[in-house]
C-alpha cells in the first residue's frame, strides 16, 4: 500500500518547452479588421471599388471629408483619382498630403477644415466620402448639404455612420467623452441616416451594416485601457496601435479563428446583421435638379 502510494508521489517530469517556432505568433487587430472589411466588399483594387458598388476611376475628382488617416484617400490615388482631403486634425491632413505626394504625380489638396463651409467650389468632385464623421457633427443637416453642394450632377456618395446597437452598448462601457464634443454626438437610427441623405437630395443606391469584430474589439480595448489606468478620452481606433492590449489581440486571434471555420463567413453575417459597427449609404446626386430620390436595400 505504502509502496504503492510513493508511485503516486513520485515528482512528475517537467514539460519540455514549447519551441520558439511552436509558440503563437502576435495577432494584429487592424490586420484582423482589414480581413473582415474585405469580406463585406471593401478595398477590391481588382474592380477599383472602394465598397462594392463604388468604383473610383483615374477619371475622378475624390473629396474625402474627414479623411483621418487616409483610408479612401490613399485607395483612390491607386486608382489613378485626383483627390481633395479635408481634416479638422493638421497633423493628419499634413501626414496624408506627404504620403499622396510620394504616390502620385497628379495634384492633390489637402484642407484643414471643420467643413461648414468648405472652401471648395460647387461641383468639384464627381466621388465624395465622408465615412464615421457625421455622428460628430452638432448639426448634420446643413453639413450634409454642403457635401451636396460640392458633388457634380451624377456624382456618387460613400457615406457611413456607427450603427445604434453598438453605440448604446459602449455608452455603459466607454468614457463619458466619446459620447462628447469633439466626439460622438449623434446616434443615428437607420431610418433617420437614410432621411438625412434623401432630405439632401440624394439617390440612395445601396445600404448594408457590418463590424461586429469592432464592436466587440473596442469594448476590450476600452477594458484594456482602464485597467492600465490610461486616460480613456479621446478619440477612437486612430488610438489602437501597436503594441495592443493582450486583451485585443486574444479577440483578434478568436475571431481569425472563427472565420477560418467551414460555416465562419456565415457566423460573422450573422453578428454583423445583430450587432454592427458601421451603417454605410452609397447614394448618388440626381442629374437633374428635382429628381425623385428612392431606397435601395
Amino acid at each position: 500500500m505504502i509502496r504503492a502510494l510513493m508511485g503516486w508521489l513520485r515528482p512528475v517530469a517537467k514539460p519540455e518547452p514549447v519551441p520558439v517556432a511552436m509558440a503563437q505568433s502576435p495577432v494584429s487587430p487592424r490586420d484582423v479588421g482589414l480581413h473582415d472589411a474585405i469580406l463585406d466588399g471593401w478595398f477590391c483594387g481588382d474592380s477599383g471599388e472602394l465598397l462594392k458598388g463604388f468604383a473610383i476611376t483615374a477619371h475622378d475628382t475624390l473629396l474625402d471629408v474627414g479623411c483621418g488617416e487616409g483610408v479612401a484617400t490613399l485607395f483612390a490615388v491607386r486608382q489613378g483619382a485626383s483627390v481633395i482631403f479635408t481634416d479638422s486634425e493638421h497633423d493628419k491632413v499634413r501626414d496624408l498630403a506627404r504620403q499622396v505626394e510620394a504616390q502620385t504625380d497628379k495634384p492633390g489638396l489637402g484642407l484643414v477644415s471643420n467643413s461648414l463651409p468648405l472652401p471648395l467650389a460647387d461641383g468639384c468632385a464627381s466621388k465624395v466620402v465622408c465615412m464615421e464623421v457625421l455622428e460628430h457633427i452638432d448639426r448634420p443637416e446643413p453639413f450634409m448639404a454642403e457635401l451636396v453642394r460640392m458633388g457634380r450632377p451624377g456624382a456618387q456618395y460613400l457615406l457611413s455612420v456607427p450603427a445604434p446597437v453598438g453605440e448604446h452598448l459602449q455608452q455603459g462601457i466607454a468614457p463619458a467623452s466619446y459620447f462628447q464634443s469633439p466626439n460622438h454626438v449623434q446616434i443615428f437610427t437607420p431610418e433617420r441616416f437614410a432621411a438625412l441623405v434623401e432630405d439632401a437630395g440624394l439617390v440612395i443606391e445601396h445600404r448594408q451594416a457590418s463590424g461586429f469584430f469592432w464592436v466587440m474589439g473596442m469594448i476590450f480595448f476600452w477594458a484594456s485601457e482602464r485597467a492600465a489606468g490610461r486616460d480613456l478620452g479621446g478619440a477612437v481606433r486612430d488610438r489602437i496601435q501597436a503594441p495592443y492590449p493582450p486583451l485585443m489581440e486574444s479577440w483578434a486571434r478568436t475571431w481569425q479563428d472563427l472565420l477560418a471555420q467551414p460555416n465562419g463567413l456565415a457566423i460573422k453575417q450573422m453578428l454583423d446583421q445583430f450587432m454592427p459597427k458601421s451603417q454605410v449609404i452609397i447614394a448618388r446626386k440626381p442629374l437633374t435638379t428635382g429628381s425623385k430620390a428612392g431606397t435601395a436595400s
